[in-house]
């Protein structure tokens, strides 16, 4: 199959769910072309993930033409890409500057950039939106006939949350009425997609997956040195809930001496929470380790005890799915706390994989801090609990070969069987690359 990846930029290292599922693809024989609408990502220097390079991924990367920072040049050079693309029908593009037709995303100048690649080749078996914000964009180019093949939508959080509380909740009716079929990353948000008016025939939940070979498992027992480590793996942004587990290690820094709190991650609030660090006196405890690559987490998180995941629903709505981290650091046998939110409890079992407190709870998550420090004997086996229900559900290899049978299924007209998770699935082979 010929399948059209729609990102907002490419390649992102927090969105290696999604390199996953181009990997996975590619493995089993289909032609991927990734389409990022926004260009390439802000340069983060030797923090590419080495896939990018193994797959040689930027060569299936299409890129829309960079747009100059000028206006009146931005202008120019659009009509000029109108102009020198006539004969590929780039003249469509003139209808997407109706506002009373289309959304900010697509009545915009941007429309004439983001087509150029597709003109050039915009016919696929499988269009897949990796966000729901992406689709009405695909929907419109799909609908002027610049793109063209059945297309897919993925809600992964983001989209389903802080997006529909800022446009309505008719935001998604036009996608709902002609997408062919959609994927929700958890049961929760599937369930939000069907609240909003998707027919729950054209859902279902198929999760992020992660390579459970490559997190390897190590039972956890209590340091030789007697040092605990805890760990957190992150963007720095409000709903990842950070700032309550800085709080709940400095309430417990007096008490227990001889723990380390370490934060992989980057974002806005660095600032905030470096201030924090230093107001709470716990410069000693916690660290802010910034950005890693794969390997470089894998080492930290095999040097941890226990994982901390303290998610919350952020004031402009946001909310997150199963995180990958969390799924990564519970493969690896770390027992873990994470909240009482979004997918959370779809991956985390209370009191057999983990503990889940409620949201923005420092003392409930230094609670359970305390008493995990204090009963290492639990953390082996939270840990195989944890392993197990990462292979169940969220492996990689089994999760890309639904996928393929979802694309299957929809490119022969079909629509997709909603019991297809529980089902076995005939695994296909994987040609080298």
């Amino acid at each position: 199959m010929k399948i059209a990846f729609i990102v907002w930029r490419f390649p992102v290292l927090s969105e290696a769910f999604i390199l996953n599922q181009i990997t996975g693809l590619i493995d089993r024989g289909h032609e991927v072309h990734i389409h990022p609408v926004n260009g390439v990502p802000a340069k983060n220097p030797g923090k590419a993930h080495p896939v990018i390079e193994e797959y040689n991924l930027l060569k299936r990367t299409y890129y829309p033409p960079t747009r100059p920072e000028n206006d009146l040049l931005r202008l120019l050079k659009g009509l000029g890409l109108v102009l020198t693309n006539i004969d590929k029908g780039s003249l469509r593009t003139l209808q997407f500057l109706n506002p009373w037709k289309y959304g900010p995303e697509v009545a915009t100048l941007k429309s004439f950039y983001r087509t150029v690649p597709l003109l050039k080749d915009g016919s696929y078996d499988i269009i897949h939106c990796q966000f729901g914000t992406l689709a009405p964009i695909a929907l419109a180019f799909r609908n002027a006939g610049i793109l063209k093949g059945k297309l897919i939508t993925t809600f992964r959080g983001i989209d389903i949350s802080k997006y529909v509380q800022e446009q309505g909740e008719h935001f998604y009716d036009q996608l709902f009425e002609e997408g062919e079929f959609f994927l929700a990353n958890c049961e929760f948000f599937r369930d939000r997609a069907v609240a909003l008016g998707c027919n729950p025939q054209k859902i279902v939940v198929h999760g992020s997956g992660i390579d459970c070979s490559k997190f390897v498992f190590k039972p956890r027992h209590f340091p030789e040195d007697g040092r605990v480590r805890i760990a957190t793996t992150g963007r720095l942004v409000e709903k990842k809930g950070i700032e309550y587990a800085i709080r709940a290690v400095a309430k417990l820094a007096d008490t227990h001496a001889n723990i380390e709190y370490n934060i992989i991650g980057d974002g806005v609030l660095k600032e905030h929470f470096q201030q924090l660090i230093t107001e709470l006196n716990v410069g000693h405890v916690v660290k802010l380790l910034g950005w890693k690559q794969q390997r470089e987490i894998i080492e930290i998180l095999d040097n941890s005890h226990i994982f901390v995941a303290p998610s919350v629903t952020a004031a402009d709505g946001n909310q997150d799915a199963p995180v990958n981290t969390l799924k990564e650091a519970m493969a690896m046998g770390l027992p873990v706390i994470s909240t009482l939110h979004g997918g959370i409890p779809e991956l985390v079992e209370d009191g057999i994989s983990g503990f889940l407190v409620p949201e923005q709870d420092p003392d409930a998550i230094a609670e359970k801090l305390s008493y995990l420090i204090t009963h290492p004997e639990m953390w082996h086996e939270m840990g195989q609990a944890g392993r197990a229900r990462v292979e169940e559900k969220y492996d990689m290899n089994r999760l890309n070969d639904e996928l393929v049978a979802i694309y299957q299924q929809l490119v022969n007209s079909q629509l997709p069987n909603q019991k297809l998770q529980q089902q076995p699935l005939a695994l296909t082979s994987s040609p080298s690359h």
